[in-house]
């Protein structure tokens, strides 16, 4: 496997947690347990501002592989980031009962967690998990 940026790293998630900006923790918080329940997974720190939940581990014709994060998050200054890898479906059915938001290529930006419907952010997170382990192995960690 490649030597990735985004690799998981042995940070205590409640270490990381109060590293966070003191207005977002609550977000963070309510996140953490979010993915907790939705995913099954632990959370792992990646690349040292993500949390992620399982990963999963690609090789491409090209032979090009390695390892991500399958779903999680990232606390910004202005935004928080929601990882829903690779990117393969399209989720407009759910993201049109999200709330307000923003898309990436495989990742939706909030500004705030209580602009969001959570039964729609759970809905996703599941979904995207789904989608993910349909094209690559998907482990808790």
């Amino acid at each position: 496997m490649d030597q990735a940026k985004t690799k998981p790293q042995d940070t205590d998630i409640e270490t990381f947690l109060s590293q966070v900006l003191p207005e977002r923790q609550a977000e963070a918080r309510a996140l953490l347990q979010i993915f907790n329940e939705v995913t099954g997974f632990s959370a792992r720190i990646w690349a040292g501002r993500m949390v992620g939940f399982g990963r999963y581990e690609y090789r491409y014709a090209t032979g090009h592989s390695g390892q991500a994060l399958a779903s999680g998050f990232a606390m910004g200054r202005a935004e928080i980031s929601i990882y829903i890898m690779p990117g393969y479906a399209d989720f407009g059915h759910i993201l049109k009962d999200l709330g307000k938001h923003r898309l990436g290529k495989s990742c939706l930006y909030l500004r705030r967690l209580s602009d969001a419907n959570l039964d729609a952010l759970r809905a996703l997170i599941r979904a995207g998990l789904d989608d993910l382990a349909q094209h690559w192995p998907v482990f808790p960690v």
